[in-house]
């Protein structure tokens, strides 16, 4: 056998547990993150929780200054903890609460109640199916991002620009691969689930019937192009765009109308509950400011007794102590990370968002993970971690931070609109509309074009249908049944 030497290059990306373990900390929401530190205090004897009887400080001189440098493991893959007391912002938020909370305008806040989207029957569901199907690691991570991306009728809420942003850094993967991914998702138990459309989810539920249905082929041709005439009620008109006979039509729109457009719907058994924020927002002295909830701020600290126990320990205690130590330094500096990036992320989001504070969604500035990410100096893929299940407190509501972004809509003068302003302004001119004369879709675009707003027919046909207003002739049809109803 000849021997011979061979030179090979590859890239691989390794993470150092303590990023890992900073990225799963960022991830966690208010519940999960108490779960998670609760676990390590009870794995970690070197962890405490400060008692409430005012000695929380998780002051490091407690524990002694000397062991804690004297016990790291080496500092090149670590630095020390950077300091972050946010128990002054707290103090100080405290303070000026009362009346300055009324001037915020908190007194006129709705009563609005929201439901914990942390867990539900559907994604255990879908997990579990993930679990046993085929997928390799790649697609299995990715089909579980897109599990938590769903909203609570089983539709995908997220793009697949911001699906692949929260896979990095660990997965680098393209939209066509998320498309793949996606499409055998759809067909998992209940077909249908993670469309991005009602009509996208009835062309997925049709696509799995058997060849031989009665009225299938004419079903799919009307999925594929018509269904806006089945939701306006005109068959006449379907009729003769399809050239079909009355009984075939009426099977075809029988098939469509037994399928189910809200895959996810039976699945919703979540009772409702109270959501907590992790971030409140105030005005002081003319600007906008966030403070992060001192629920964000467990209180660990190092254990004085383990601490000097360490110092009287034999060589087999002295390195399992060690060890513990090095995993509470690691711990604590992630939370002290988490923080500030929940913060900062929080405050360049709120410096955007100024108009919507002050005027509501009306004034609502676009925004994308890019923009964020660029002023605060982290990655995209931070940004969607910080803002997945993180709820801001504001004048007008409590809100998930993914809310404040959305896309844009050009103007007449180059510049851009918010895809939520432009939503408000629709819902604006639908209520201003005359009594039983309601805006086409054509009218609403001409009348938000005079505004200097360049919407097409069709994106106010998607918008309008993502406020859950129907098309003009639904409102006219209600609006006669309104008027025309027995008194």
């Amino acid at each position: 056998m000849d021997q011979s030497l061979q030179l090979r290059l590859s890239q691989k990306l390794a993470l150092a547990p303590q990023l890992q373990q900073a990225i799963r900390l960022l991830q966690l929401n208010r519940i999960e993150l108490r779960e998670y530190l609760q676990e390590a205090i009870e794995s970690n004897p070197l962890l405490e929780q400060a008692e409430l009887d005012g000695d929380t400080a998780p002051e490091r001189e407690e524990a002694g200054t000397d062991e804690w440098d004297e016990h790291a493991l080496g500092d090149s893959q670590e630095s020390e903890p950077q300091d972050f007391d946010s128990q002054d912002a707290y103090e100080d938020w405290d303070e000026g609460l009362g009346s300055s909370w009324e001037e915020a305008g908190y007194q006129t806040l709705p009563e609005r109640q929201l439901e914990d989207a942390s867990s539900g029957g559907l994604r255990e569901h879908l997990l579990f199916q993930i679990s046993l199907a085929s997928f390799n690691d790649t697609d299995a991570a990715i089909a579980t991002a897109v599990v938590y991306a769903l909203d609570e009728e089983g539709y995908l809420a997220d793009s697949l620009a911001e699906i692949a942003a929260s896979l990095l850094p660990e997965y680098q993967v393209s939209e066509a691969q998320i498309e793949a991914v996606l499409s055998r998702l759809q067909r998992m138990e209940p077909v249908g689930v993670a469309s991005r459309s009602p009509a996208e989810c009835i062309r997925v539920q049709l696509s799995v019937l058997p060849g031989n249905t009665a009225g299938l082929e004419l079903a799919r041709r009307i999925a594929r192009s018509y269904l806006d005439f089945v939701v306006a009620g005109e068959q006449e008109r379907l009729q003769r765009e399809l050239g079909a006979k009355p009984e075939e039509l009426a099977l075809a729109l029988d098939l469509i109308r037994g399928l189910e457009p809200r895959p996810g719907a039976r699945y919703d058994n979540r009772a409702d509950e109270y959501l907590v924020p992790d971030i409140y927002v105030r005005q002081q002295e003319g600007k906008w400011v966030t403070a992060l909830s001192p629920d964000n701020d467990p209180q660990l600290r190092l254990n004085r007794y383990y601490m000097q126990l360490l110092r009287q320990s034999s060589a087999a205690d002295k390195k399992y102590l060690d060890g513990r130590l090095q995993e509470a330094r690691w711990l604590l500096s992630s939370l002290e990370l988490r923080n500030r990036t929940l913060l900062t992320v929080s405050q360049r989001i709120v410096d955007v968002q100024r108009g919507f504070m002050e005027h509501g969604e009306i004034a609502m500035q676009p925004l994308i993970l890019k923009d964020i990410a660029e002023t605060a100096g982290v990655h995209e893929s931070t940004v969607s971690r910080a803002t997945t299940r993180k709820y801001m407190l504001t004048p007008r509501g409590l809100f998930e931070l993914k809310y404040f972004f959305s896309s844009h809509v050009g103007t007449s003068d180059g510049g851009t609109v918010s895809a939520t302003s432009v939503k408000a302004r629709l819902n604006t001119l639908i209520a201003a509309e005359p009594p039983g004369k309601p805006l086409s879709d054509l009218e609403l675009s001409r009348l938000l074009q005079e505004t200097g707003i360049k919407a097409a027919r069709r994106t106010v046909a998607k918008y309008r249908e993502a406020l859950g207003i129907g098309s003009s002739a639904e409102r006219r049809r209600a609006w006669r049944r309104l008027t025309q109803a027995p008194r």
